[in-house]
Formats: structure tokens, C-alpha cells, sequence
């Protein structure tokens, strides 16, 4: 008992200083087990973050890549203006609407289109008269002087039958003959030969420019000598009205006035060989290995319910569509002159007008 006695202070105090202890540890290892849990969360966010960041970088490059594409985006942009461009110039083209409404022809600018007959002609100018006995049968605006475009190459057809040159020779295209005032085409290249012959022939039935440049530049004395061998002739024929600058008629300078061109239709018309080749329907040429076929500009020479003996076709801006003819209607020999039409073929129907509008007036010869 004794012994019990004695030792229960001592187990009592011992208990007592172990729970004093416990209780004093115990607040340090939960805020040991705090702070673990602490840094392990510490250390965790970081991975996460990391693997956030890293989840979100395949992300970025993702929308990188996909907006690789915007280029394709900005190029549509860019190719809007384009194609707004290419429509706002549809209606000029190649331009050459756009380019007709901008540069209407002289006739046009003059007013003389507002002209009005009794025949309804889509022609500015229009003069018809008999060959024989220069009797007029119709006039509209026949004083006016206006560009006469390719009817210019009847001129340099009669100043090359004059000269007597020898149809044979055989000339060359060079650049020289190459239109640079209004940029036309030609299917005879730089480098092509033809005879003389070959070349007329080309300038009044298909009015193939180069050829008609050739044939002045191959003149005697050259270009100058031959244009002012056209103004010398123009002179001799009373055609007062008149001035050549050069023989093809891409110039707007060359210009005359319907009773000037009746009176080279009919002096041209005593040359037979400008009838046959202006009123050729068709003709075949050899370039080199190529054969080239040309036709007549002037579709009426293959209308057999027509018998023309001479024409010629010509047209720029400035000129507008111009016809001029020789033909037999009624039983009569008449030259007509159109200048300044407004379309593609009112030249051709207002010279049907006028074959109508004589056969129904003119009496038929007595037989």
C-alpha cells in the first residue's frame, strides 16, 4: 500500500505532464500537417498552372492555325476592287463602249444625227445622185466635212493606179506600218510580203491598213510624196472640201464632205481594176507557209438582188460607220454616200432604205 501510495503521485504527475506535452504538440504537428497541406497545395497549384499553361498554348496555336486562312480573306478583300473595277469598265472596253460613249463622232458632236428626213436614215450625212447626170435624189446634211475613216483608201487606190507601178513588186510590212495613233490590228505581221496587186487588193475589199501604209510608203518618194499626191488629185477632182493626211483613214484628220466623195466614187469607178477588187466578195493570200483568207467588208457585193460596181466601207470613232457605193437601181447608175451612221449596220440598212425608196419611186425605163 505504501509502495501504491508513493508511486500513484508519481504516475499521476507523469500522466499529467504527458497530456500538458500532448496537448502542447499536438497544435504544432496540425500546423505541421497545415503547412504540408499548405506547400502540397502550393505545389500543386503551380502544376496546375503549368498544365493550365500548357493545356492553353496547344490551344493558341490551335486558333494559330486556324487563322493560317486570313490571307485567303484578305485576298477576297483585295479582289473586290478588281472585280468592281472590271465591271465599272464593262462599259467602255476594252472599253470600247465606255470609249465610244466618251468620243462621240464629229457628226454626233455637231448635232447632225438630230437631223431628220423622210427616209428615217440612221446616217448623219447621206447623198444620193445620179452617175450620169449628177442629178440629186437625195441630200441629208451633204455639205458637212467630216473624218471619212477607210473611205480614204478609194484615194490612195487611184493615186497607186496613177503612179502605174508595177503590181508585182513585191513589198514588205515593216513596223513603219504598224497603226500607232489607234492601236488597230493587222494579220499581216512585221516581216510579210506581198506583191503591189496583193496589197490593193487587201485595202479595198478588207481594208487592211498596213497594206494601205505600205503601198504610200512604197510610193515614189515616199510617204509625204504620196499624201500629197492624194491632196494634189483631191484638187484636180473640184473636191474642195477635202484633206489627206495620210492612206489609210485612221487619221481624223482626213476628212471631206458627201459631194467631195461623189466625185471621187466616180472617178475611182473609171479604174477597172478598183471595181473588181473592191466589190471582190473574197481573197486568199500566202505569208511565208500561212494562207490567210480575207472577206469584204461590205456584205451587200454578195446579195445577188444587188449589182454594185464599186464600194468602200470605213469607220473610227470620230467617223462613225461610213459607206460609200456605186450601183445600179431602177434602171439608173447612182452613187450613194453615208457618213457618221450610229450602229454596226445602219449604214447597210439605210442604203436599203434607199434602194426601197427608189424603186418605188423611180418609173421603170420603157422598153
Amino acid at each position: 500500500m505504501r509502495r501504491l501510495v508513493t508511486v500513484f503521485p508519481k504516475i499521476f504527475w507523469c500522466g499529467l505532464v504527458a497530456v500538458s506535452v500532448l496537448s502542447l504538440a499536438l497544435p504544432a504537428v496540425a500546423a505541421q500537417a497545415v503547412d504540408k497541406r499548405a506547400k502540397t497545395t502550393k505545389s500543386v497549384k503551380p502544376v496546375k498552372a503549368v498544365k493550365a499553361v500548357k493545356s492553353v498554348k496547344p490551344a493558341v496555336k490551335k486558333k494559330a492555325v486556324v487563322s493560317k486562312p486570313k490571307p485567303t480573306a484578305v485576298k477576297k478583300s483585295k479582289s473586290k476592287p478588281r472585280v468592281s473595277a472590271q465591271l465599272a469598265a464593262r462599259p467602255s472596253s476594252g472599253a470600247p463602249k465606255t470609249a465610244a460613249a466618251a468620243q462621240p463622232s464629229m457628226g454626233e458632236l455637231e448635232g447632225l444625227r438630230a437631223t431628220p428626213d423622210k427616209l428615217a436614215l440612221k446616217s448623219s450625212v447621206a447623198l444620193v445622185m445620179d452617175q450620169d447626170t449628177n442629178e440629186v435624189l437625195f441630200s441629208k446634211n451633204s455639205q458637212a466635212v467630216l473624218p471619212i475613216a477607210s473611205i480614204t483608201k478609194l484615194m490612195t487606190a487611184v493615186v497607186v493606179a496613177d503612179a502605174q507601178l508595177s503590181l508585182d513588186d513585191v513589198l514588205t510590212v515593216t513596223q513603219d506600218d504598224v497603226d500607232t495613233e489607234k492601236g488597230s490590228r493587222s494579220r499581216l505581221s512585221v516581216g510579210s510580203q506581198l506583191t503591189r496587186g496583193e496589197m490593193l487588193h487587201l485595202a479595198l475589199m478588207s481594208s487592211e491598213n498596213r497594206a494601205a501604209h505600205a503601198l504610200g510608203r512604197n510610193y515614189p518618194g515616199g510617204l509625204s510624196a504620196f499624201v500629197s499626191a492624194m491632196n494634189a488629185k483631191a484638187q484636180l477632182l473640184g473636191m474642195t472640201d477635202t484633206r489627206y493626211v495620210e492612206p489609210t483613214g485612221l487619221s481624223s484628220l482626213n476628212q471631206s464632205s458627201a459631194h467631195d466623195l461623189f466625185a471621187l466614187v466616180k472617178a475611182a469607178h473609171t479604174y477597172t481594176l478598183i471595181r473588181e477588187l473592191s466589190t471582190s466578195p473574197e481573197y486568199q493570200v500566202d505569208i511565208g507557209s500561212r494562207k490567210l483568207q480575207y472577206h469584204n467588208t461590205n456584205r451587200l457585193v454578195s446579195n445577188p438582188t444587188w449589182d454594185i460596181g464599186l464600194q468602200k466601207t470605213g469607220y473610227i470613232s470620230e467617223a462613225g460607220r461610213c459607206l460609200v457605193m456605186q450601183a445600179s437601181l431602177a434602171g439608173r447608175k447612182l452613187i450613194m454616200v453615208f457618213l457618221d451612221s450610229s450602229g454596226l449596220n445602219t449604214r447597210l440598212a439605210d442604203a436599203e432604205r434607199v434602194r426601197r425608196w427608189v424603186n418605188q419611186t423611180t418609173p421603170k425605163p420603157v422598153s
